[in-house]
């Protein structure tokens, strides 16, 4: 078990902000022709008027195409959209108080979409960069009443609004049963550049391979994921990247050591069970188990496989992004990675 140092942490979450900007490399993507718009399906959608839907509604899902479809099929669970007959359940939602609330703060907060745009433009123009084959998605805003945040569609990436509009937005207080804290604590608009560019990342270019086996090749494909997002937002934070508080990052520098001797001292590297590995890649307040007083930091087997990967690249830099991304000689790049934390 990894004990307690004693030291003590000062303004940590400067420091943490200050060590994971320094020293990331930059592409020159001033030649590179891309301007991401982004589409405010949420406003369209807010237009529309109960007693004009015959002639709204088919303009609108001709715009939309195959996110229409998903948003009313899939996010709304308000019917197939083959028949009109699903059109009596978007009145009833359009005329929720509850839904004209959450409609009406996400237009105060996001009355203009501009610094996203810039934002997403540079990190798709970095994609581009790095992958020159790559198309860049439509980009479309909605509401889905907190059922999804950012969905990757066909040949679009959606921007669920109201899961962005701060820790303290009124709404999220009441599905703390659902969304705990410590997921809607990253529910804020600066998290919505890269939160986009991952889910885009993850599932549109490089998803799992389903032949993923060991806690080593998960943890190598994810922290390959976070190098790639590195490459690709180089003003962006590692604690956002990765969706730690600057707490969380800093004890996770602070014991990168440890966390490494002790996935070796549990023989987990090779470990099949992805039950006996979970906690060390999903989502939590905490690793259970680690550190002392529930201090730890989660996603301990990503931050760790990050780590290899960065100390890889480094080792060996003829290596591109590219290469990277399509290299699944997982225990290769760890050998190759000389990777050994002090």
């Amino acid at each position: 078990m990894i004990r307690k140092r004693s030291f003590q942490i000062y303004l940590f979450f400067l420091i943490a902000l200050l060590v994971s900007c320094k020293n990331k490399k930059r592409a020159d993507i001033s030649n590179i022709k891309l301007d991401i718009q982004i589409e405010r399906f949420d406003q369209d959608f807010g237009k529309l008027a109960p007693g004009n839907f015959g002639r709204q509604i088919p303009a609108l899902q001709k715009r939309y195409g195959s996110f229409y479809k998903d948003y009313v099929e899939g996010m709304l669970n308000a019917g197939s959209t083959t028949d009109t007959s699903y059109y009596q359940n978007l009145r009833t939602i359009l005329t929720n108080q509850d839904y004209k609330a959450l409609h009406q703060a996400v237009q105060q907060k996001f009355r203009d979409m501009s610094p996203w745009q810039k934002e997403l433009t540079d990190a798709f123009k970095h994609i581009k960069y790095y992958f020159p084959d790559q198309q860049a998605p439509r980009i479309i805003t909605f509401l889905s009443g907190f059922a999804v945040q950012v969905p990757v569609g066909d040949n679009y990436v959606g921007i669920g609004l109201d899961m962005f509009l701060g820790a303290d937005s009124k709404f999220y207080p009441a599905l703390r049963q659902s969304i705990p804290v410590y997921i809607s604590r990253r529910f804020t608009p600066s998290n919505i550049t890269p939160r986009v560019t991952e889910s885009f990342i993850r599932e549109d270019m490089f998803p799992e391979p389903d032949h993923l086996n060991s806690f080593l090749e998960r943890m190598i494909y994810n922290g390959k994921i976070m190098y790639l997002m590195n490459s690709v937002l180089p003003d962006v934070p590692d604690s956002v990247v990765i969706g730690y508080t600057g707490k969380q990052q800093k004890w996770c520098e602070t014991y990168e050591a440890d966390i490494w001797a002790y996935f070796l001292q549990e023989n987990l590297l090779y470990e099949t069970d992805y039950i006996k590995t979970q906690k060390f890649l999903s989502e939590a307040p905490f690793t259970p188990g680690i550190g002392e007083g529930n201090n730890s930091a989660p996603k301990l087997g990503i931050y760790i496989g990050w780590q290899i990967v960065k100390k890889y690249m480094s080792e060996n830099p003829g290596i591109t992004p590219l290469q990277l991304m399509q290299d699944t000689k997982y225990q290769e790049i760890l050998n190759r990675s000389h990777y050994k934390p002090k």
